[in-house]
């Protein structure tokens, strides 16, 4: 079945093979009689599929021994507060600015934290670089650093995580890598903890990761909720309540298929890490020497996972709309705040979308320059 090309920022579309095994396990999952989401989270059934899930990722993401890995719920939002709950100590958070998921990360963090600064901005650009870490103004003290490592929204990426202790500071990096996660290798070195919603690049809505190094564990403030505190969690084996099963089991699926993924003799988050390099560089190269289209953001700060793009006649946005449905290309509307467009090309999008979609807009730009 030719399915058409979903380029949704999140919910996003999910690998074609997830999906089909998923479908043809829905009513009887490996002869046991159910289905995942009919099964208890404690049956040894949903907890072998869980085991796998954490072991494939760990493997995946190369996680090393000291971190845990927790499957939680509320998605990258919640964990706007329940990171602060858990690190900050009622202490100071530094906050690198860089768009609206870090702006919203700041925001949060003010409800827990005794202060809440902002290190670095990105705002004077309109949010289309990433400030040089050589220039940020770090606390001494500091709970810790937050970023979010790839911005939706905006379109910029960090290209490499920042080094805190070259920079002065023993504070731990956290980054909210919601839309970037599992397309790229992750320095483990730099980061005290990661976060993200599966439903951009690890499955569907429900399912929150967590990646925690263990000595950050433990140091809740007293009004966190029990079910939110990562000690407690980790100590549970994320089943303190009932976790998402049926997004666990999507994702553990997806997991399964990125490993299996190869791409010029590299397997895994190498193979997805080459293939979305290539993805974003077909898009970028195009819309760079086009008449019609535009990016603003800096070339050392492109996102490969979300590429916003403006036609410089506004007026045709509607009809550019309609004629990619009609072309089977779907979602590409631009979030409300930035406008224009949006492709988002997560390790689901096959190089074959991107070129459908490169075909379309030049197209589109030949019949309207």
């Amino acid at each position: 079945m030719n399915r058409p090309y979903n380029f949704s920022a999140g919910p996003a579309a999910i690998p074609a093979e997830v999906l089909q095994q998923a479908a043809a396990e829905m009513l009887d999952w490996h002869g046991s009689g159910m289905g995942v989401m009919e099964m208890s989270h404690r049956g040894k059934e949903f907890i072998a599929i869980y085991e796998q899930a954490e072991a494939d990722l760990r493997e995946l993401l190369a996680v090393p021994p000291e971190f845990k890995i927790l499957f939680m719920q509320g998605g990258g939002l919640a964990e706007n507060a329940i990171v602060p709950l858990n690190l900050s100590r009622a202490g100071t958070v530094d906050v690198v600015v860089t768009g609206s998921w870090s702006q919203k990360s700041q925001k949060e963090a003010k409800r827990y934290a005794s202060e809440v600064r902002v290190v670095a901005s990105g705002e004077e650009s309109g949010f289309t670089t990433v400030p040089d870490p050589a220039a940020w103004q770090l606390s001494r003290g500091a709970s810790y650093v937050h970023l979010c490592s790839n911005e939706t929204i905006h379109g910029v990426e960090f290209q490499q995580l920042p080094d805190l202790k070259a920079l002065g500071s023993d504070a731990p990096l956290v980054i909210d890598f919601s839309s970037h996660v599992a397309s790229r290798p992750v320095d483990w070195s730099r980061v005290g903890l990661a976060f993200g919603g599966a439903q951009k690049n690890l499955g569907p809505a429900g399912l929150t990761l967590v990646v925690v190094r263990e000595d950050l564990l433990g140091h809740a403030l007293p009004i966190c909720p029990s079910a939110f505190d990562y000690k407690i969690v980790a100590d549970n084996q994320s089943m303190y309540n009932t976790p998402p099963t049926w997004s666990i089991y999507i994702a553990g699926l997806t997991f399964q298929w990125l490993k299996s993924q190869t791409e010029g003799g590299a397997t895994g988050i190498e193979a997805m890490e080459r293939r979305n390099m290539a993805k974003a560089a077909r898009l970028y190269d195009y819309i760079d020497q086009s008449q019609l289209y535009f990016n603003k953001v800096a070339p050392t700060a492109r996102s490969r996972m979300n590429i916003p793009f403006l036609l410089r006649d506004e007026s045709r946005n509607d009809a550019f709309l309609a004629g990619a449905k009609e072309h089977g290309l779907l979602q590409l509307k631009g979030h409300k705040s930035v406008g224009g467009m949006r492709a988002s090309l997560y390790n689901a999008m096959p190089i074959e979308g991107v070129e459908a979609l490169v075909a379309y807009m030049q197209d589109f730009e030949q019949k309207h320059a």
